[in-house]
């Protein structure tokens, strides 16, 4: 039996469904917190756990004779929040004897000086290293989907421009559905494959002027890219600061392999929010 945690949300949900593509679905189990939100999910087949992070009980419960555990980190980033739940899941898991823990941590996480909330995915790492269980982190980069959709090409068009604090650094940003597929690839392959391991999950690495013109290009609208100062990026300075700092600037072809693909690039992206 494999469990998806999260499984109502974007990630979680998208692993599912990957993962029922090569796994029976009554191999497949999920954890959610309303049954409502993973109705569908049931209707195909897969067993629904109702239980929460804050539950250790209803944890240990969905837990009970996993094979393998895809453990999608907690999405409440307030200080102190998600280490507690995530500690909650790792004891969960140990104590409930799971096979193989596949984890969604974070590009950076192996960092010592992890920035803010990126630091909570160190402290999980060191949890499941901790537990003795066989893990594998997936050290996921942000979500392409965020910063190439079809609201923001579409703004791009119209405004002639994109606007970012990115500092002239490169993004090596991933889809979700990419990322997802890659998680339930490792969780499916279990611990003999990959436990031990952790992946770094980046996609192709593209630029804002890269950006601006694949936009133009496509769009056959002229669109230039204005970079601005972190101190008038406002609520997005400090996801500017990162990219200016060259964490997601750093190359691997860890999805790539997991995928037997090239992962999903920006200029697919544009040519999707387009059509």
């Amino acid at each position: 039996m494999i469990i998806v945690t999260g499984a109502s949300g974007k990630l979680g949900g998208a692993a599912v469904r990957a993962l029922l593509e090569t796994v029976p679905a009554e191999q497949v189990g999920v954890l959610a917190r309303s049954a409502e939100k993973v109705a569908d999910l049931a209707a195909a087949g897969v067993r629904v756990h109702v239980g929460d992070y804050e539950d250790p009980a209803s944890l240990k419960a969905a837990f009970a004779g996993a094979d393998g555990l895809l453990f999608v980190s907690g999405s409440d980033v307030t200080p102190g929040v998600r280490e507690r739940q995530h500690g909650n899941v790792v004891r969960a898991a140990a104590e409930a004897g799971v096979g193989h823990v596949v984890y969604t941590s974070a590009v950076g996480a192996d960092r010592p000086d992890a920035p803010g909330f990126l630091a909570d995915h160190t402290v999980t790492e060191g949890l499941l290293r901790d537990s003795g269980l066989p893990v594998t982190p997936l050290r996921n980069t942000f979500y392409s989907d965020s910063f190439v959709n079809p609201a923001v090409v579409r703004a791009a068009v119209e405004a002639g421009e994109t606007i970012a604090a990115d500092g002239g650094r490169a993004l090596n940003t991933a889809t979700i559905a990419d990322l997802a597929r890659a998680a339930a690839v490792v969780v499916a392959g279990g611990p003999g494959e990959h436990a031990g391991r952790a992946y770094e999950l980046r996609g192709p690495l593209w630029t804002y002027d890269e950006l601006a013109a694949t936009i133009a290009a496509e769009s056959g609208r002229p669109v230039t890219h204005r970079r601005i100062p972190l101190d008038e990026a406002g609520d997005l300075a400090f996801l500017g600061g990162l990219i200016s700092s060259g964490l997601f600037a750093e190359p691997s072809d860890d999805l790539a392999a997991l995928l037997g693909r090239p992962a999903t690039g920006m200029p697919e992206l544009v040519r999707a929010a387009l059509a």
